[in-house]
């Protein structure tokens, strides 16, 4: 028979209990746009190369819920896929190489790890003039990208566009700092991208810290753009003496973890509810403190303050 008594003890039990899940740590909770938190794999890469299984079970003991792909720790992509799948996580999009005219391979890596979105980024590799690698050489960023050239990539970009659709797949572009170069009218080249490319076949990834430092705001194009900006990239940068589209040299800005530098995450977060994103990856640059995965929880936390 239950008396009053139990009756009142397990009520109390139940409400405990419901009290210490809403006392959990924020990091298990995180949803920044009301969305769950996912990191992009380059930041983590070291790690990943190193125990790919082990970092992809860190990352959701952390309270990330979903990953980006960016290559895959020496493994073909349909073993790194299985991997994510058995760590917890979900995989909605991949970062891929596409050449001029080979698009297939990186369709096929998409659809191994279980993504919806196929991406690309920095672009212009793909259509300047191959310069070789050499051993010890400092990487050497390309010229600043004319008019011709941002048609070029945007031509490209339709193409890939149109073949994802055709392979069940979203094609995105997500930029750096290079593409906003300015083009003799005074706007961006990236302009040049959202303008001449058909917003049915190619979205936007926005990498928000890259935008911050060549000068460009990502709340400008949220709302001059609606429904091309799909996911964000959340990335903070150590405060910069002037804007700069340089990918390297001295004036290649340094990364740090969320929070830390001065990328202005609370107004692109506004602006970013109504703007049609679909996925908020953390992702961060080197330096990283004290290490890949450190910079990964903080990275996290910082997320979580805008659940």
């Amino acid at each position: 028979m239950i008396t009053r008594r139990t009756l009142l003890q397990r009520s109390g039990k139940a409400a405990a209990a419901a009290a210490a899940a809403c006392m959990l740590p924020r990091r298990l909770r995180a949803m920044p746009l009301g969305l769950p938190a996912g990191i992009q794999l380059y930041a983590v890469r070291t790690s990943l190369q190193a125990n790919p299984a082990g970092t992809l079970k860190q990352l959701r003991a952390i309270g990330y819920r979903q990953v980006e792909a960016a290559g895959y720790a020496g493994m073909s992509a349909e073993a790194f896929g299985k991997l994510i799948s058995a760590a917890g996580l979900q995989c909605p999009s991949a970062h891929v190489q596409f050449t001029e005219t080979d698009f297939d391979k990186g369709f096929a890596e998409t659809h191994a790890v279980g993504a919806q979105y196929t991406v690309s980024s920095a672009l212009a590799f793909a259509i300047l003039p191959r310069r070789p690698r050499r051993p010890g050489v400092p990487f050497t960023p390309p010229p600043a990208l004319t008019r011709d050239d941002f048609m070029k990539m945007a031509d490209l970009m339709s193409r890939i566009g149109k073949a994802a659709k055709a392979n069940g797949l979203i094609y995105a572009y997500h930029n750096h700092n290079l593409e906003f170069v300015r083009m003799p009218d005074g706007s961006y080249g990236y302009d040049l991208l959202l303008k001449q490319t058909d917003p049915e076949t190619v979205k936007f990834e926005a990498d928000c810290g890259w935008m911050t430092v060549a000068g460009a705001d990502p709340v400008h194009y949220f709302h001059a753009y609606p429904g091309r900006f799909r996911m964000l990239h959340v990335k903070d940068f150590r405060p910069i003496q002037h804007p700069t589209s340089s990918l390297g040299g001295p004036d290649r800005p340094q990364g740090i973890e969320l929070g830390r530098g001065f990328v202005k995450y609370d107004r692109i977060f506004r602006a970013a509810k109504t703007a049609g994103i679909q996925h908020v990856f953390a992702e961060q640059e080197a330096p990283y403190t004290p290490n890949d995965m450190g910079a990964a929880e903080v990275d996290y936390k910082f997320l979580a303050s805008f659940s």
